[in-house]
């Protein structure tokens, strides 16, 4: 018979009880982690049935993963789980507080491990993008040579913050905003958990104070789980219902996640200009309100506004540039708040005006002309004669003067090879455009055959 301390029955009972007083010690959402991939919610995209992430775990070639995505949607989670599943040690480092030193210690840990017979390491860094240039490096050989499994979980966009040598060792997986039924979910799961989560308390819950918790934590799992035990813990002893006023008043103002530097500044702003260009004003006006609710500066935005008038609506609404430049100039004058009213105005105008994108096309196809194509000499008809011997050398010599044409024009060459750059569509003013100019290189054309006649 053994007679260590796994055979002591008081041993283990003050070993159980230190557990549950650590466990009870943390807030919800650590209790809540999943214990198995079977527990975890959201990311079906890639943790879905057939997807890359069971396919590594499954073949057993785990590799070095980048987990990307904003906080509380299961990053940390998921790395413990794979530790759990694959039964590897798992050492967690925080990037904004490790150094040098600290890393090459764990390194050096899991080389030892490895050459022992132990277990293999998976090396969890938390927000990995706070690692500079030197610390990245010191990484590489070790993840390389399969020494550790790198988990690294990051909230900024990869392709920004680490060196592409890191990226193209990993697999890089997106982790979404968690589903408002998901969020749901977990915390019903938490209420009724005895052990781990709020059971023993037995406390009920309506469904408005549960919807609005999965609306108003945006898609973090952390943060609905904090704000539900923090109402049910502070609910009086005589009540045993979570409501939609406990829950409102168990919740702080949430925080728009958008970094002015990174990839949340690029995706917002592309989305506000395609919903402008494709003429749909409520979209336009939420990703304003987004970026203008995160701190973005309004004078970007206004740049933007005016860029967008001339690109995309063009002489299919020519007022679309005034107002973009009076927006833009009420912005540099005012600010905010008050020029978010001055930005709403254009960005609902230009997003329901006409759309004509000619004149941009027609300006970059004559660059590129100019660019790579042999420059065309300006003709002789057309060149200054306003400088003393310019006569001489024929300038200006067969110039018309269009007002002195029918409806101020004459049939008279101004580029000296057959080239159409600007074609207008049939939208919005630029639809009288293309009938002034139809008409125009209409008779044009029976000019040339009348003196080729």
């Amino acid at each position: 018979m053994g007679t260590g301390q796994e055979d002591d029955p008081m041993a283990n009972l003050f070993e159980k009880q230190e557990r549950q007083r650590e466990r009870s010690a943390q807030p919800l959402a650590a209790r809540m982690r999943p214990q198995s991939l079977k527990e975890f919610v959201g990311q079906q995209h890639f943790l879905g049935e057939g997807k890359l992430l069971p396919r590594m775990l499954q073949a057993d070639r785990l590799g070095s993963m980048i987990f990307y995505g904003p906080p509380g949607t299961g990053k940390t989670s998921l790395g413990r789980v794979i530790a759990n599943q694959t039964k590897s040690r798992f050492v967690v480092l925080n990037a904004a507080s490790a150094g040098v030193k600290e890393l090459r210690t764990e390194l050096d840990k899991a080389r030892d491990q490895l050459k022992s017979g132990g277990d293999r390491t998976i090396l969890f860094v938390d927000e990995l993008h706070h690692f500079n240039k030197t610390q990245q490096d010191v990484l590489l050989p070790d993840v390389e040579a399969g020494v550790v499994s790198l988990i690294a979980a990051t909230t900024a966009n990869p392709f920004f913050s680490l060196q592409s040598a890191l990226i193209s060792r990993s697999q890089v997986f997106e982790f979404q905003p968690i589903s408002r039924e998901d969020i749901r979910q977990l915390m019903e799961r938490a209420l009724r958990d005895r052990d781990r989560g709020l059971g023993d308390l037995q406390v009920s819950a309506t469904d408005d104070a549960l919807d609005f918790l999965s609306e108003v934590c945006d898609g973090d799992a952390r943060r609905a789980l904090t704000a539900l035990e923090i109402g049910v813990r502070s609910l009086p002893l005589a009540e045993r219902t979570f409501d939609l006023e406990t829950a409102q008043e168990s919740i702080q103002k949430k925080a728009v996640q958008y970094d002015q530097k990174g990839d949340q500044h690029y995706d917002v702003i592309s989305a506000f200009i395609k919903s402008v260009r494709g003429s749909d004003p409520d979209a336009a006006i939420y990703w304003l309100a987004k970026m203008l609710v995160a701190g973005e500066d309004p004078r970007f935005i206004a740049r933007r506004i005016v860029i967008l008038a001339s690109e995309d609506i063009g002489n299919a609404d020519p007022q679309a540039l005034v107002l973009a430049n009076a927006a833009a100039d009420a912005t540099d004058r005012i600010g905010m708040p008050e020029c978010r009213i001055a930005l709403a105005q254009a960005t609902t105008y230009l997003a329901s005006a006409p759309k004509s994108n000619r004149s941009y096309v027609a300006i970059n196809e004559a660059m590129d002309d100019v660019r790579t194509q042999r420059v065309i000499p300006v003709p002789v008809h057309l060149k200054d004669k306003h400088y003393r011997g310019a006569e001489r050398l024929g300038h200006g010599e067969g110039y018309q003067y269009a007002h002195d044409g029918e409806q101020g024009w004459v049939d008279q060459d101004y580029l000296g090879v057959e080239k159409h750059y600007y074609e207008p569509v049939d939208r919005g003013f630029e639809a009288e455009i293309k009938k002034r100019l139809d008409g125009l290189r209409a008779r044009r054309q029976n000019g040339e055959e009348e003196r080729g006649s």
